[in-house]
């Protein structure tokens, strides 16, 4: 059974299944019942959580604060689990939807947690193999203190084997993520990824501006949103010459429904 926890959960081949089968846009409709619980606004990821659902022909139950009881995973899962075919989960607490999958014997999705934000990297990952055909050649910056985004960047550069470099302080250089780093601005690259900054963050250096751009080469601006300008960003991204398009998250929506109907059919 596949879980996506985090983006290593998954194969080199399970992801590039999973992008394929989004090109051949082939949906077949689902006879599945999905428990589906949402901490927070994430309007974004709401939304292209439900239409995938109602798309796919999925039944769903909404289902707000699942994990958060004082009851063990292995009641809560060997209660729940008579009911769902997989389980859609927004929490925060990464460590409590990992010992949840362990306890379920049902498809686990992480919709996103303090650690990870799978669906939303894939997502990015597969609109820049279309935008640049291959992605073992692009040099991919990431631009600020690690976050869940960026955590799941460092899982896909493992997996894959991609170029990616992260641009933060010091303290957040850490061991065996599958990502290099650096502090010092030296090098071009082809794409810059931003994230909302980690709470406590307020480094004003690490706030993304024009000459920040010139200097590494004016790459492609890919933000994370939502975006806090002042923070991770100095100009609204409207303003930004080089910005990938609003319309670049619309492949939210088909990458969540074929991770979900890859995960039911590798059940």
């Amino acid at each position: 059974m596949l879980n996506l926890l985090e983006i290593d959960s998954l194969s080199q081949e399970d992801i590039l299944q999973i992008w394929q089968n989004v090109t051949d846009s082939k949906k077949k409709p689902l006879n599945a019942d999905i428990a589906w619980s949402f901490e927070g606004n994430g309007i974004r990821t709401r939304t292209t959580f439900v239409q995938a659902f109602q798309k796919l022909g999925a039944k769903y139950v909404e289902l707000p604060n699942f994990l958060k009881t004082n009851e063990s995973v292995e009641d809560l899962a060997g209660y729940m689990d008579s009911f769902y075919s997989m389980y859609v989960i927004r929490d925060s607490n990464h460590q409590r939807m990992k010992d949840f999958a362990e306890a379920t014997i049902k498809p686990v999705i992480n919709a996103m947690s303090d650690e990870a934000h799978p669906c939303e990297v894939l997502t990015d990952a597969y609109w820049l193999s279309l935008r640049f055909s291959n992605l073992h050649n692009l040099r991919i910056l990431l631009w600020g203190p690690t976050s869940n985004v960026f955590k799941s960047w460092h899982s896909l550069s493992r997996v894959l084997s991609l170029d990616v470099t992260q641009y933060c302080p010091r303290e957040f250089h850490l061991r065996d993520t599958g990502v290099q780093y650096t502090d010092n601005l030296t090098s071009k690259y082809d794409v810059v990824i931003t994230d909302a900054w980690t709470s406590g963050f307020s480094d004003s250096k690490y706030c993304l501006c024009e000459n920040d751009l010139e200097t590494i080469g004016n790459p492609l601006v890919l933000p994370t949103p939502p975006v806090t300008i002042g923070n991770e960003l100095q100009m609204p991204i409207s303003q930004i010459g080089n910005f990938s398009g609003y319309s670049q998250k619309a492949l939210l929506l088909p990458v969540q429904m074929e991770i979900i109907s890859y995960l039911l059919n590798n059940d």
